[in-house]
């Protein structure tokens, strides 16, 4: 079967992207110290399933840009949890003038994914930067927490960066419409929101992994684009 054809497509994220100054971390969090990453790296160590290897579950940036180096990647699905643009972001992909979203693992359903096995040689070096990319700020949007990913090579013990609902950028599930307009429009000093979108649907398609979700949020938000800068609107 030919790979479907995404209507969001980088021409409209080149319309969106902005070149914007990064004026350093918000003043409005607190973030962790050195310790402080350490005594959660010791934590996760000690709550490890026994089992001699260590994956990482992914599944949204993390699969295109893990950032740690793996020795083995896997497709997988673990049930309790669903891909939720309910993350609100003031930065990094947003300003405070035009604030965006970023997509978590909230509570619910099941996702399909992908696990990455981690070298035990660097293990607590790959931790520390998941931890500064995930849980940099205190309280922490995000949580670390073991599931059970399920393989074609049967069930695999992975750590998972869940969603905080009690985190301070936690919104739920929000009006379709605001999730589109946000993601159309928000840009920062490192991307846009349309861009992390486009990216993340892209490389699920290349992995076979169809999020109907996400493909009816990419094909509203290539219309939004449009509408917005006046180009042609996507096929139906």
């Amino acid at each position: 079967m030919p790979p479907r054809r995404m209507a969001l497509t980088p021409d409209h994220v080149a319309r969106v992207y902005r070149d914007i100054e990064f004026k350093g971390l918000d003043p409005n969090y607190t973030y962790r110290t050195d310790e402080e990453y350490q005594a959660v790296i010791d934590d996760l160590l000690a709550q490890r399933p026994d089992t001699e290897e260590f994956w990482l579950f992914a599944s949204g940036s993390l699969i295109w840009k893990p950032e740690v180096e793996h020795l083995e990647r896997r497709v997988a699905t673990i049930r309790g949890y669903h891909r939720s643009f309910c993350l609100h972001m003031r930065q990094w992909r947003a300003t405070p003038e035009q604030p965006g979203l970023m997509m978590a693992l909230d509570r619910g359903g099941q996702c399909r994914g992908v696990i990455f096995r981690l070298d035990h040689d660097a293990l607590e070096e790959q931790l520390r930067k998941l931890l500064e990319r995930e849980m940099r700020m205190r309280p922490s949007n995000n949580l670390a927490r073991w599931v059970a990913a399920q393989t074609d090579k049967g069930p695999v013990p992975a750590l998972a960066f869940v969603m905080n609902r009690k985190g301070p950028g936690y919104v739920g599930r929000l009006p379709i419409e605001e999730t589109v307009t946000m993601l159309a429009r928000a840009c920062g000093h490192i991307g846009s929101c349309a861009e992390y979108l486009y990216n993340t649907v892209a490389h699920l398609e290349e992995l076979g992994i169809h999020d109907r979700h996400l493909w009816q949020l990419q094909q509203l938000v290539a219309q939004r684009i449009a509408e917005d800068h006046g180009l042609e609107l996507p096929a139906e």
